[in-house]
């Protein structure tokens, strides 16, 4: 048992039993703020090592909570993906509110982020940016906006492959929108300015936050830091964004054009599709020296004077 995990004796109750009779419950993994999470044998698919995901006793009740809950179990149910931690099974009917989904040996991005205390290299960052703008861009297709991309919620693995997990307040279709609220605090530091101010946000959002992360990740800082979290999401509204290479300069120039389009204050100015953004990144992949002379935060201005130019000829006319 990890020593970080002797205080928890109450849920280590369980260890040994065996869940509405599907589930042989090994070990308890980790503790959060509203659930706990177990290492388990699921003896309907041939024994296969699960986690399962309890919510503890006193937020089970919590109508907004529960309703998170079961937000978060369907949209990973429909995200079959290698880069989205899939989801098996959801209950929340009965005493014991759970979710099974697929068992993930690795550690959160934020916490290796925090191991190593610097930014990280290069070939990292690339790695980690286009798995995960793979894992959006099926979620994006699938009408799913995650809301919430942040290393807190992103799993690394040994071998480096790395998987997207939390759609707990992440926008379905045909859906009741589950509020964020302030106890989210983590995740201000990569909310996109219109996610902030409470107006109607689309893909373009996840976009922003992905930038904000690959800014941390680059840095070893996040783009905004503040007293309070309403300090912080006023600075995503308002305060320019200091440019990334002003904090490392061992930044590829191609890599701070990246962030600065995905993190654009103007929705209409990033990359308008992980899939486009994808293809920079890729861009950067194959020549770390790339620089782009056109990114859609450039291309913007130039095509609204182009569009403005020709209604004016043609009202001339």
């Amino acid at each position: 048992m990890d020593k970080k995990l002797e205080k928890y004796e109450k849920y280590r109750q369980l260890e040994g039993r065996v869940l509405e009779e599907r589930y042989v419950i090994k070990k308890l993994i980790g503790v959060g703020g509203m659930a706990v999470v177990y290492l388990a044998k699921d003896k309907h698919l041939n024994h296969m090592d699960v986690a399962i995901k309890m919510l503890k006793d006193d937020v089970a009740q919590d109508e907004t909570v529960v309703k998170r809950f079961k937000n978060e179990g369907r949209a990973q149910t429909i995200l079959n993906h290698p880069n989205i931690v899939l989801v098996h099974d959801v209950s929340v009917k009965g005493e014991a509110k759970y979710m099974s989904m697929e068992y993930v040996d690795g550690i959160t991005l934020k916490s290796y982020l925090n191991a190593k205390n610097e930014p990280l290299e290069f070939s990292e960052i690339i790695s980690y940016t286009v798995q995960i703008l793979k894992a959006l861009t099926k979620a994006h297709a699938s009408g799913i906006i995650h809301r919430d991309i942040k290393p807190q919620n992103v799993m690394v693995l040994q071998n480096g492959q790395v998987k997207v997990m939390d759609f707990g307040i992440a926008k379905l279709p045909n859906a009741e929108t589950i509020t964020v609220t302030d106890k989210a605090v983590g995740t201000v530091y990569y909310m996109s300015p219109e996610q902030a101010s409470g107006m109607k946000i689309d893909a373009r959002s996840d976009i922003y936050s992905l930038g904000a992360m690959m800014y941390e990740l680059a840095t070893g800082t996040t783009p905004f830091k503040g007293e309070t979290p309403f300090a912080v999401l006023v600075k995503h509204m308002t305060e320019p964004l200091v440019p990334p290479r002003n904090i490392n300069p061992s930044i590829p120039v191609g890599l701070e054009q990246v962030i600065m389009c995905a993190m654009s204050k103007d929705p209409a100015q990033r990359f308008q599709s992980a899939s486009e953004m994808l293809k920079y990144v890729r861009a950067l992949k194959e020549n770390k020296k790339t620089r782009f002379e056109e990114l859609p935060s450039n291309g913007f201005w130039k095509n609204l004077a182009g569009r403005l130019k020709r209604v004016f000829s043609k009202k001339d006319k």
